[in-house]
């Protein structure tokens, strides 16, 4: 029997890909301890998205309410299913800046210490089993913010004669910038899963993400953009964008495109890879111009205000160059743009979000 072992699992990656391969037969082992709610209140709860899986999949999900940095607790999971464990899809994280910067020791144990106990766990239970690790575009710092950008009038474009038009590549440095404790975090976590797979020939990827996104992201104010922007839209909730002019740019990947590149790499992994990955130029928006397709979708007005001071260590353009993952995995795909994934967010969730 071949497992695939997933945390995070009931928020929105991970529960993209409990999906997907429980849909392709594998037995999945989630685990999830909600603590989306203690970072963003309940409001971003993932009881909901667990309760719903444990439902669609039934003996096919089996699911651990652990937490990735209690070390014996996560040594007994990966001991009962041992050497069956073909995929871990690690998820889980906190994902916030400024949630980093309240309580930075929780933020970094999460983040660093969590991500150790399970690569340790890996080397000792399943080491030949293949590693994946959602890391971000954060591990760049504030570099991006130093391309040479230009204001349009509804976002912030970069030259079309420079090498990063297309997006940024995983050559840029991640070293003198500006990570935000949120950041270094990652840095910390993503350094680590290429370190075991160098180090000890595991087989490791970093998926260094842009915005990710879908309809089973529950949306908060601190994280989860389109989400968020999307459910304010519909309920009258107040929305402020922070710094910018609202011009800043996020290429923005769906759930299911991002695990679905997740099964590609599983199928033919390498060892201590890292890939950019992300809407690219297939799928991106500017904070204005999300708000303006929220507002045709929903025929609502966004009640939004404007604060001029933006987001320590946050990026003014980030778009991913894909290039390399779509070299080394040229039959993978993007499918959904911008338009595609709001209106799904919409559909998805108009009876959870509508007032009454």
């Amino acid at each position: 029997m071949s497992i695939i072992l997933i945390t995070g699992a009931a928020g929105l990656i991970g529960s993209e890909s409990v999906r997907f391969f429980c849909a392709k037969g594998f037995t999945v082992v989630g685990i999830d301890n909600n603590m989306r709610s203690f970072f963003f209140g309940e409001e971003a709860s993932t009881d909901w998205n667990r309760d719903r899986l444990l439902e669609d999949y039934g003996e096919r999900y089996i699911h651990h309410n652990a937490d990735i940095r209690d070390q014996q607790e996560i040594s007994k999971i990966f001991q009962t299913y041992g050497k069956d464990i073909s995929l871990i899809i690690h998820t889980a994280g906190q994902p916030s800046h400024d949630w980093a910067a309240k309580d930075p020791y929780t933020n970094f144990t999460v983040n660093a210490n969590g991500t150790l106990v399970l690569l340790e766990n890996t080397r000792q239970h399943c080491p030949n089993s293949v590693f994946i690790f959602c890391s971000t575009c954060k591990v760049y710092g504030d570099t991006p913010n130093y391309l040479p950008l230009v204001e349009q009038e509804l976002r912030w474009e970069i030259q079309k004669s420079h090498h990063y038009f297309q997006g940024v590549d995983e050559n840029m440095s991640i070293d003198n910038s500006k990570h935000s404790l949120y950041g270094a975090s990652k840095v910390a976590a993503d350094i680590l899963v290429q370190e075991y797979g160098r180090y000890f020939n595991l087989k490791t990827a970093s998926f260094r993400g842009g915005c990710l996104t879908g309809p089973s992201h529950s949306g908060a104010k601190l994280h989860g953009f389109l989400s968020y922007l999307m459910k304010c839209t519909m309920t009258g909730e107040p929305y402020q964008i922070y710094g910018y002019k609202g011009k800043q740019v996020r290429d923005n990947i769906h759930s299911y495109d991002l695990v679905n590149a997740f099964w590609h790499y599983y199928q033919a992994p390498r060892v201590a890879e890292i890939y950019n990955i992300g809407g690219s130029r297939f799928s991106n928006c500017s904070m204005l111009e999300a708000i303006d397709y929220c507002q045709v979708i929903t025929e609502k007005k966004l009640d939004y205000s404007y604060v001029e001071s933006n987001r320590i260590g946050d990026h003014i353009w980030w778009i991913s160059d894909i290039q390399k993952f779509t070299n080394h995995y040229p039959e993978w795909k993007l499918t959904y743009t911008i338009k595609d994934i709001l209106e799904e967010i919409f559909m998805n969730n108009v009876n959870r979000w509508t007032k009454k």
